[in-house]
């Protein structure tokens, strides 16, 4: 993988290595010459262990989508943006448009409430198990806009792909607020069978994304 393409993630990687030191070398503090013999006893914080859950599923998504990249499928991992903390997991670039992706490791079985309708307004609620992820949706339709004004005209897809989620054998995915929601593979469905974009540049959208958005 090329220094360019980014390495899948990365950032996430290194937070976990950053919170993992810090909370060792507290308790190091905390038990004077026992501190390692308390780091070795010791059980990870939540808070930390959840960076490291992140950044597998985005090592294990980067490793599927590298598998399937071309000339016309090509591939950005760990995308900073720019005057922020922020980053874009995985950016896609195909005859198709250009696919916003991010990656989540939860668990639970995503699925979509939707509630009103005729009588009052119709809301949309992504659930993941019990756990409401309506917010992560609003992160991705933050990303897509933000991509937007680099590419113009060319389409912008958002996609929030579950990689060790419970989807059930048959069918499970869906789109809430023009964000596909999909594991893995069906993923690669959508980047390889969607319709082409009459008159796109994947090499030049592809150059110009790389550098409005660099590596992480």
């Amino acid at each position: 993988m090329s220094n360019s393409q980014g390495d899948a993630g990365a950032s996430a990687r290194r937070e976990y290595e950053r919170r993992k030191a810090r909370d060792e070398e507290k308790l190091r503090a905390q038990w004077g010459r026992l501190g390692g013999l308390a780091v070795a006893l010791s059980s990870e914080r939540r808070s930390t262990q959840v960076w490291e859950k992140g950044a597998v599923g985005e090592e294990k998504l980067g490793a599927r989508l590298d598998s399937v990249a071309s000339p016309t499928l090509k591939v950005l991992h760990d995308r900073r943006i720019r005057r922020t903390k922020a980053n874009v997991d995985h950016l896609v670039i195909t005859d198709s448009g250009v696919w916003v992706i991010d990656a989540k490791r939860y668990t639970g079985r995503p699925t979509l409430r939707v509630e009103g309708g005729l009588l009052r307004p119709r809301t949309e609620t992504l659930l993941v198990g019990r756990r409401q992820c309506n917010k992560i949706v609003d992160g991705v339709i933050r990303q897509v806009d933000l991509v937007r004004a680099v590419v113009g005209d060319v389409p912008v897809h958002g996609v929030l792909c579950f990689i060790d989620a419970d989807w059930p054998l048959f069918g499970g995915s869906f789109s809430t607020r023009d964000v596909h929601v999909v594991w893995p593979k069906r993923l690669v469905k959508l980047l390889t069978t969607t319709s082409p974009h009459q008159g796109m540049n994947v090499t030049d959208t592809h150059a110009a994304i790389a550098n409005a958005f660099p590596p992480a």
